[in-house]
């Protein structure tokens, strides 16, 4: 088995061929694809056609598997969380954020497999935290070193949305209960690199702890901006049956909402991580 890359954009992004991700795997390409990922960040894979089982048991060998407290997921498989979205289950994905940084230990990495797509549109863009952080100046570096930020599971699941339904209310209310807000250092270091990327996202960062709330909005405003500037960022055209496998401690992403009323389904496993620091 040869594994063979084609880079995608400077910032971030490989394509991967010479490997089934159905099959498996050895632990010596296990292990290439753990460093293709530090160094790539997202990692993509055309035709690759997963049962949930075998999403799953890729996932699995780089960490234990995470259950969201909200999203559905598939009842006989929870690891496999369910972004089934349309007309009538409008997406809320249409934002530029990192996965559970609710969490206090945020995921490591997500693997999401395309089941059902709209006949055109539905891409999702990705963004380096970790270009976007080189690319500050010196002073700006030094402002951000020590600052850390608040992250909120309702900033991205308010309960207008996920409350509000009389069937679903106990879960949303649970999940709240679960997951207060979290603290997170603004600039975080990557445990196997070593570099340094922004950790804020627009999904669930409130505000930043050690400056005025009218500074925190400022400040937040300014990297949610910078952060998605196109040199950091790549678009990926979804066939069906592609798997993206993303760095979550150094990335964003943002799902594109432009397919309605049509369906896109995507099946999503996600790694927990460990805490930022």
């Amino acid at each position: 088995m040869t594994i063979t890359i084609s880079r995608l954009t400077p910032a971030l992004g490989a394509l991967v061929d010479g490997i089934t991700l159905a099959d498996e795997l050895p632990q010596q390409s296990i292990d290439r694809l753990g460093e293709l990922l530090v160094e790539h960040q997202i990692l993509f894979f055309r035709r690759q056609p997963l049962t949930p089982q075998q999403q799953c048991r890729f996932a699995a060998h780089f960490g234990e598997l995470h259950i969201h407290p909200i999203y559905p997921v598939l009842p006989e498989l929870p690891e496999i969380l369910v972004l089934d979205t349309h007309g009538d289950f409008l997406p809320d994905n249409d934002n530029w954020h990192t996965d559970v940084t609710f969490s206090p230990t945020p995921p490591l990495a997500g693997i999401l497999a395309a089941k059902q797509l709209p006949s055109v549109g539905g891409d999702t863009l990705w963004s380096s935290n970790l270009a976007a952080y080189d690319a500050l100046s010196g002073p700006m570096k030094r402002l951000l070193e020590d600052l850390t930020a608040e992250h909120s599971v309702v900033k991205s699941f308010p309960a207008d949305r996920w409350g509000a339904d009389p069937g679903f209310k106990e879960r949303y209310d649970r999940a709240v209960a679960k997951h207060p807000p979290v603290t997170h250092p603004v600039v975080r270091t990557h445990p196997v690199s070593g570099r340094k990327s922004l950790f804020v996202n627009q999904g669930f960062t409130t505000r930043i702890h050690e400056v005025s709330a009218r500074e925190s909005d400022a400040l937040l405003s300014f990297l949610f901006a910078h952060a998605a500037r196109p040199e950091f960022t790549l678009r990926w055209q979804w066939s069906v049956d592609d798997v993206a496998f993303w760095d979550n401690r150094v990335t964003h992403h943002y799902a594109v909402a432009d397919y309605l009323p049509q369906r896109r389904v995507m099946h999503r496993a996600t790694v927990i991580g460990d805490r930022p620091y």
